[in-house]
């Protein structure tokens, strides 16, 4: 009999949780012993359970490089993350950007609804299985809903159905400059009519970069004020990286006369990312 090893990465979410008189609440044990139960007899199952288990609401940097640290002390093994919904897309970026070039196959996988209550747990968390088992092909995944998505440019765009996910087709990836997460002040701030430029220039004060959700194919409003705030930060090593508003698309520099500013005050565009893939980018490189 061939055998295998298997790495789960539990960080927790709903796909853990089960109820208490005050809601859902994770519990240890729960997504463990259900892969177990799944387990053949050939395959040898290492665990690394956070402490606490999180919310992904709370999930950030610093979680992503403790998954990083586990990922390197168990090389070449094939890897099931259990994560929430909520931030899924940003730490799908965050592991993607990070292990591109390093051959690792990882794949992420969450509910709608906690395991052993008859919802999607237990076909997510099949579908995991079989893609992390049965396939080799490198790269970061999400199991969901039935469907194997990269992880690179994940959007949620339903809070409450099971097919809660679509993939945004990204540039394809290279290594990054580094892979792991430093202190960064970083934010996704989003264009609006009428945008306050006094209100943008407070908030790029507290920032190290930004990621700016700018119109469609790559506009923004003839203001000067905006862009001398923009010249500003740049002048100050503040990045500013652009992403359209529209979820599919891109960006297209030099399609319109309204976003001609916005290169010309050193604002880097961000192609096809997601604004999660575009903030992940600030951070690694």
């Amino acid at each position: 009999m061939m055998h295998m090893d298997l790495l789960l990465i539990h960080t927790g979410g709903t796909i853990g949780m089960v109820p208490t008189p005050n809601g859902l609440a994770p519990q240890n044990g729960v997504v463990e012993d259900a892969i177990s139960a799944r387990l053949s007899a050939g395959v040898t199952l290492h665990q690394y359970v956070f402490d606490p288990l999180l919310d992904s609401a709370d999930v950030g940097p610093d979680h992503w490089n403790e998954i990083l640290s586990v990922l390197a002390s168990h090389p070449d093994m094939p890897t099931i993350v259990t994560h929430g919904t909520d931030t899924m897309s940003f730490t799908g970026a965050a592991l993607s950007q990070a292990l591109a070039g390093l051959n690792r196959r990882v794949i992420l996988c969450g509910s709608m609804q906690p395991l052993n209550t008859g919802g999607d747990a237990e076909g997510n968390l099949d579908l995991a299985l079989n893609a992390a088992l049965n396939h080799s092909d490198a790269g970061v995944y999400l199991s969901f809903a039935g469907k194997l998505l990269p992880a690179d440019g994940l959007t949620k765009y339903d809070s409450h159905a099971d097919n809660a996910f679509r993939h945004i087709l990204q540039a394809p990836l290279t290594p990054p400059t580094r892979r792991h997460f430093t202190p960064k002040r970083l934010a996704v701030l989003t264009l609006t009519p009428d945008f306050p430029v006094a209100a943008l220039a407070a908030m790029l004060s507290e920032l190290d970069g930004a990621v700016l959700q700018v119109f469609g194919a790559g506009t923004a409003m003839n203001n000067p004020a905006l862009y001398d705030v923009l010249k500003v930060a740049i002048a100050d090593r503040k990045r500013i990286r652009a992403v359209s508003q529209s979820t599919t698309g891109g960006l297209e520099p030099g399609a319109y006369a309204a976003g001609s500013a916005l290169w010309a005050a050193g604002v880097e565009n961000g192609g096809l990312e997601t604004p999660e893939a575009a903030l992940i980018h600030l951070w690694l490189n």
